[in-house]
């Protein structure tokens, strides 16, 4: 009974509110055993109130630990020594996993590595080898180019000899300084050409070979297209060409044509642009000099003529020869096909049906400006152009006509040149009508 008192005189319940407050619970132990008007307030009391419910729970806590000692040390022990069991195992188990990794390690890890080192050997063998080949194929095709420049004539012929120039060659050393220039644009990882340009040799191969011979070969074909000359008309004093003589040049202004338009068809398109360009102010300038000389007109629409049967020529000619397979794509029309010859671009890029057509009306709208402006001088040579007015329009005309129709049998549009004709002739005495 004095167990249970024991027990239920302190209220633990209080003391374990989560809302407890030490200074108000302290507050009211002095409220309790003080009158609140005494003076001075007596703290001996609830200090020993205090100071008895420690002595309490400490006896409390003192028989509890005594009744229990046994069970605890009991359930201590029981837990060290499961607690040693579980190491035990626990280290059991990690050794095999450390043996077992070590294992795999010797087996797996280490022959990857070794395996991933002989892979790696592998592959830049073979960077190596397909470097190698590539540039023993651009020395082969170097040395097969400066024989085909030799054959060429001029580079590749030896001090003191003269070697016959052979314009088919030109074609041949034009495809294989393309084929060249296509493995050293191949630099794209994992292509033919990536590593080139860091080889020293290819860099002298370049220099020495490649753009010496492709400035000559450029040159050479421009050269015999700015030359390209069919027309007997200016020729009057010496023999007509023979058939031997036009074959000829129709072959090797083809090997040029065609030279050109591997290398790159800009400058083809180039090259006849400014083929025509060339007759166009040579014929503007001497027909402009012959009206203020009317004796030397009709030797001057004689050369003109000339100058358009060459024309005539080169279109017929360009209309014949059609794109190489192997050229850079740049002879292709506005839809992306392929065109059909070497005229094609020429005509889309002039805008034109025909080079005749474009050279009589291009010549005839430059030609305006220069009659008025001799007829605005006055003078003998504008009274001399009005009253030969009638004989300079028949020459003219004739001269549009004869141009028109190419040399060796070569023919335009047949009863097509009379509206050039009379553009041409509107040029000239248009401005006289005045």
């Amino acid at each position: 009974m004095a167990e249970e008192e024991r027990q239920s005189y302190i209220d633990y319940e209080a003391f374990l509110d989560p809302d407890f407050s030490p200074t108000t619970f302290a507050n009211s132990l002095v409220i309790a055993t003080n009158n609140p008007s005494d003076i001075p307030i007596d703290l001996s009391t609830p200090l020993s109130r205090v100071l008895f419910d420690i002595q309490e729970i400490d006896t409390h806590i003192h028989t509890l630990t005594t009744k229990s000692a046994i069970p605890l040390l009991t359930h201590t022990k029981d837990q060290a020594e499961a607690g040693q069991r579980i190491v035990a195992d626990v280290e059991a188990q990690v050794a095999s996993l450390t043996d077992g990794y070590q294992r795999l390690q010797k087996e797996v890890i280490q022959r990857y590595e070794e395996a991933n080192e002989v892979r790696i050997v592998v592959e830049r063998l073979w960077e190596t080898v397909r470097t190698g080949r590539s540039v023993a194929r651009c020395l082969a095709l170097g040395r097969q180019l400066e024989a085909q420049m030799a054959d060429v004539g001029g580079s590749g012929a030896a001090a003191g000899q003269t070697k016959k120039e052979n314009h088919t060659a030109m074609i041949r050393a034009s495809n294989t300084l393309l084929l060249v220039r296509r493995i050293l644009a191949a630099s794209e990882p994992d292509k033919e050409g990536e590593h080139l340009s860091k080889i020293n040799l290819i860099t002298y191969l370049q220099n020495s070979v490649l753009t010496p011979a492709e400035t000559s070969l450029r040159n050479r074909a421009q050269q015999v297209i700015r030359e390209f000359s069919m027309s007997s008309l200016a020729h009057s004093s010496t023999a007509p060409a023979t058939y031997a003589q036009s074959e000829e040049t129709k072959s090797r202004t083809t090997s040029a044509l065609l030279t050109l338009q591997i290398l790159n068809p800009r400058l083809l398109l180039a090259a006849l642009q400014a083929y025509l360009r060339t007759s166009l102010t040579s014929s503007l300038a001497s027909i402009a000099r012959a009206l203020g000389n009317l004796p030397t007109l009709d030797r001057t629409l004689l050369e003109v003529s000339a100058r358009c049967q060459n024309i005539v020529a080169l279109e017929s000619l360009l209309d014949t020869v059609k794109p190489p397979q192997s050229a850079p794509s740049g002879s292709r029309d506005e839809t992306g096909e392929q065109a059909g010859n070497l005229l094609e671009p020429l005509l889309a890029a002039l805008d034109t049906s025909s080079l005749p057509s474009f050279f009589w009306r291009s010549l005839a709208e430059g030609l305006a400006p220069r009659v008025g402006d001799l007829v605005s001088k006055g003078g003998v040579n504008a009274r001399a152009l009005k009253t030969q007015k009638d004989r300079i329009k028949d020459s003219i005309r004739e001269c549009v006509l004869r141009g028109s129709q190419g040399p060796g049998g070569i023919t335009g549009r047949a009863g097509a040149w009379e509206r050039e004709a009379a553009v041409m002739v509107g040029s000239v005495i248009g401005s006289l009508g005045r």
